[in-house]
């Protein structure tokens, strides 16, 4: 298999919400998503909040790794793996890992301490996969969400 991984273009962001989409059907929440391909090209390619890298085979998007710098108050600036998917009929080509591996080589040669994300604990293989290249799978800690309805409900608080 002929592949190439590159940096994502404003064009490429209609396969990259496919993407996105297959993967929140894969996890059961396709009303989940929310964000249109305006909304990925302004945010990305004007504004500049986050970096995507895109698994090009024979001209056709397979996969894509979306990224952006965070800053922790132990460890300085970070890159977060907001998500790492791959098209289901490609998985097991390699795709994933050399997504992966363009994020981990994008963290180095921006010098954070760190590279971070969150796998779903029912991702077995993920998890699998992760461990074995030298990531420490945080099972102590949580993540946190709070939606647009959470939101507006502590607005009311300070009134």
């Amino acid at each position: 298999m002929d592949y190439k991984i590159r940096e994502a273009r404003k064009e490429d962001m209609a396969a990259v919400l496919e993407l996105i989409k297959e993967l929140a059907a894969y996890e059961n929440s396709s009303g989940e998503v929310e964000i249109e391909i305006e909304d990925l090209e302004k945010e990305g390619f004007e504004e500049g909040n986050f970096k995507c890298f895109v698994a090009d085979v024979d001209g056709k998007i397979e996969g894509m790794a979306l990224v952006y710098f965070r800053f922790s108050t132990w460890k300085g600036r970070t890159v977060h793996l907001e998500d790492l998917i791959v098209r289901e009929s490609m998985r097991g080509t390699g795709l994933g890992g050399a997504l992966y591996q363009r994020v981990v080589e994008y963290g180095y040669d921006n010098g954070v301490r760190r590279v971070e994300w969150v796998v779903s604990e029912g991702n077995k293989n993920a998890i699998e996969f992760y461990e074995n290249t030298g990531a420490d799978i945080k099972k102590n800690w949580y993540t946190v969400h709070m939606g647009e309805t959470g939101i507006r409900k502590n607005l009311k608080k300070r009134k």
